[in-house]
């Protein structure tokens, strides 16, 4: 990914909306005696396929992609794998009980959602948030450490160093709190965030 995609997607100010698609980076380990063990032929990003594709009218999640790649890699049923997310924006309440749905399927993977902001602008997102995590894909904001990794795994950065948006700790820290409380159900500490 260029460093002006990663800039432009993946910032967690919210004076910035900047919902035109959503970018998710992964990576996948294999458990091998006891060790996560990367497997780098299976890391990269994903954003979502645009709406005039035929063969998904409406277009398709990047969520849903990763799914869709999980499946083609035919992993082996017998051994455990852990993927990890890196989404610029939470799922929706859709997307999340699909996810849900697979990792149910699917007890051989785990699976694990760093999110830069949380999508909350249709109805049920929180509850979808809440089966996702309950259902083995805890969900957390991204943070300083989630960004740099990012930048050093998934960008093309020509070897410039990460260099965090101002402000990018404490609103980490507020998005963590609103998160947290939507996961508990902490609907007065919500409606204060």
């Amino acid at each position: 990914m260029d460093p002006g995609t990663f800039t432009y997607n993946f910032t967690n100010d919210p004076s910035v909306f900047r919902r035109h698609q959503t970018y998710l980076c992964y990576d996948v380990k294999h458990l091998h005696n006891g060790t996560w063990v990367p497997l780098h032929q299976h890391r990269g990003f994903i954003f979502n396929e645009a709406s005039n594709n035929p063969s998904f009218p409406g277009g398709r999640h990047a969520e849903l992609c990763l799914l869709d790649l999980i499946s083609f890699w035919k992993l082996d049923l017998a051994q455990c794998y852990r993927v990890t997310c890196f989404v610029s924006w939470s799922p929706c309440f859709s997307r999340a009980e699909k996810v849900a749905e697979f990792l149910q399927e699917n007890p051989h993977v785990n699976l694990h959602i760093f999110t830069a902001h949380i999508y909350g602008y249709q109805r049920g997102y929180k509850k979808g948030l809440r089966r996702l995590n309950r259902d083995g894909a805890p969900i957390s904001m991204t943070k300083y450490s989630e960004f740099e990794h990012c930048w050093d795994t998934f960008v093309d950065h020509q070897g410039h160093p990460f260099q965090p948006r101002e402000g990018l700790d404490e609103h980490s820290q507020a998005l963590s709190g609103r998160l947290q409380a939507i996961l508990q159900g902490n609907r007065w500490m919500i409606l204060s965030l």
